[in-house]
């Protein structure tokens, strides 16, 4: 049974009432409706109250768009539905997730470095800054603070998405994060359950599994979620990890063969977090899209199998008329039984009450537009990303103090070479945090600005793109026999500044691309004819191929102001404060050589 008056809700009898009174008259296709966590294909009025009135959806995580549109689109939800909404952003890393013109702060990683308990004041930040901007054009639930654990480099979904790879430190940051953006009224859903970062692999693309045993999990992600539900964390998505060793603990006759993703799982879901951690909260399925999930069974099994096993909202229709109509069969056959839809219901409604959502006239429930206009990108909001680039940016491995600082007197001529890892454009356009063109161009003009004299370097792959298929064939078959004295570096530098941005996202593996040569430049082999430093702009993790570099820096992102720190610290101009929260070195030996 569902407390209403417990944590997260709060709820007074009063309020607890409207929950149960609603729900009672509901029709059944009313109350099926509100299971559901719609993915709008547009902002059209014509559009979103059709998807209200035909299927009667309980909440809604949109496609990005302006502060402007979005409000729009947030009114006429808010107005037109017959039950108030669950409005949802991806605010991981800033107001940004909430509008395309909000304000960015860090990725998690980024503010994992700041030393301290700057970390937690940064986490504090991101939260309040994403709770303004967010409230502002009408969202009340957001999909986060990411509360995985950093413990596998090879992992290419979280990377800059995780605050630490140390659970007391997720802990805190998690909890700063949470106090933030609750003060403007918006319900976290920390995520991924039972917790990421150990396998390897993306569970967009594939299955993925949580392999630790129950007394490894409870010392970590227990660890965390433990301490967030005793905080009054209101929801929690669920991801699609297994969990083999308490999936077997609470179901011993249960074979490798049985293990499903945690989001269809009753053992994970009923049995690990409503029944041994006491989450009395809404809880939600990642994207119904992902791999790891279709993968487990057929879609029209999937939709009720998430109900029964203890979830309360599912993300995201495939086809509205099949999912709806599947969902229906789930309840009128028994899959779903009149108690778990009975409890679903009251905790969906009961996180729409504690946000007070049916106390509120719907022409009152967003802040009046032009006043939540003026509320993105305030100074004070935009000043705390630099301020977090100046004491974040990490040193991590330093083989050659006498080569720092730098300046024009020293080394004047510069040769800035980039990096890049396998590129996916449209899980790069939902990014959020990076920038259209390469750091190393901005990199290079920032040091002509000051006074270097700047060559950046054009790769063989760059030069391909320019020719016709005649003069590749006559430049690869060179790429060999094309060896050159060293001297036509040494001579000609004083330095080589490689700037690397590997973003993995949506990739089976978060690794550089070398370019099929050997002995240019692209790949650092160098590092002992004259001063050579890596920058990685992305990845934290990229030192594993480039172990032989003396000099390699973490500067989590490619923002402008991060790349103007940066200089700033190869100057000498100001220090390196950031302490790594991962480990950088990916626990092999010769990176650390």
């Amino acid at each position: 049974m569902v407390d209403l008056s417990a944590k997260p809700y709060n709820l007074s009898d009063e309020d607890a009432k409207w929950v149960r009174d609603t729900i009672a008259g509901m029709s059944l296709e009313e109350k099926v409706g509100q299971l559901f966590v719609n993915m709008g294909a547009e902002r059209t009025e014509e559009y979103l109250t059709d998807v209200l009135n035909r299927y009667h959806i309980g909440a809604v995580r949109y496609n990005p768009g302006t502060a402007e549109e979005v409000w729009e689109q947030n009114y006429i939800l808010q107005t037109k539905s017959q039950i108030p909404l669950l409005i949802a952003a991806n605010t991981e890393a800033g107001g940004n997730g909430a509008c395309t013109d909000g304000t960015y702060v860090g990725y998690e990683v980024k503010i994992g470095a700041a030393p301290g308990e700057l970390g937690e004041k940064y986490a504090y930040e991101m939260g309040r800054v994403s709770g303004v901007e967010a409230a502002a054009i009408g969202c009340n639930w957001s999909f986060a603070p990411i509360v995985d654990i950093m413990r596998n480099w090879h992992n290419p979904i979280l990377s800059n998405r995780a605050f630490a790879d140390d659970p007391d430190r997720v802990l805190a940051l998690s909890r700063a994060y949470m106090r933030g953006i609750m003060e403007s009224g918006i319900m976290p859903a920390a995520k991924h359950f039972p917790g990421d970062g150990l396998d390897e692999r993306d569970q967009h693309l594939s299955n993925s599994v949580n392999s630790y045993s129950c007394e490894q999990w409870d010392q970590t992600f227990g660890k965390v979620y433990q301490g967030l539900i005793d905080d009054g964390l209101p929801s929690i998505m669920v991801g699609h990890i297994m969990q083999p060793a308490y999936q077997k603990h609470f179901n011993p006759k249960m074979s490798d063969d049985d293990l499903l993703p945690a989001t269809l799982s009753p053992e994970l879901i009923t049995g690990l977090l409503r029944g041994k951690l006491g989450f009395n909260g809404l809880v939600v399925t990642d994207a119904s899209h992902m791999v790891a999930m279709t993968g487990a069974m057929k879609r029209r099994d999937i939709l009720p199998a998430a109900i029964a096993a203890g979830i309360d909202l599912f993300l995201f229709f495939n086809d509205p008329d099949e999912d709806f109509a599947w969902m229906m069969e789930g309840v009128k056959d028994g899959r779903i039984s009149e108690d778990t839809l009975q409890n679903a219901l009251e905790r969906i409604l009961g996180l729409k009450a504690r946000l007070g959502l049916h106390r509120t006239p719907r022409e009152e429930i967003l802040t009046p537009k032009a006043e939540a206009m003026s509320r993105i990108g305030l100074p004070e909001n935009t000043a705390v990303a630099p301020r977090l680039a100046e004491d974040s940016i990490t040193l991590v491995k330093h083989k050659q103090p006498e080569k720092l600082p730098i300046s024009p007197a020293t080394h004047r001529r510069v040769l800035v070479v980039s990096v890049s890892g396998p590129q996916n454009p449209i899980s790069r356009a939902f990014g959020g945090g990076g920038e259209a063109t390469h750091p190393a161009d901005r990199v290079a003009e920032i040091l002509r600005e000051r006074g270097y004299e700047v060559d950046r370097h054009e790769s063989l792959l760059d030069k391909l793109a320019e020719m016709t298929p005649e003069e590749q064939g006559e430049a690869v078959k060179n790429v060999y026999a094309g060896k050159a004295p060293i001297a036509n570096l040494t001579d000609r530098y004083d330095l080589v500044l490689l700037i690397s941005k590997i973003d993995g996202m949506m990739q089976p593996t978060e690794r550089v691309m070398w370019p099929a040569t050997k002995g240019t430049v692209d790949i650092p082999w160098y590092v002992y004819e004259l001063p050579t430093i890596y920058v990685s702009t992305a990845t934290p993790y990229a030192l594993v191929d480039v172990p032989q570099v003396r000099t390699y820096i973490n500067c989590y992102d490619d923002k402008p102001f991060t790349l103007e720190s940066l200089v700033d610290k190869l100057e000498g101009k100001s220090e390196f404060k950031g302490i790594s929260p991962v480990d950088a070195f990916c626990g092999l030996a010769d990176t650390r050589i």
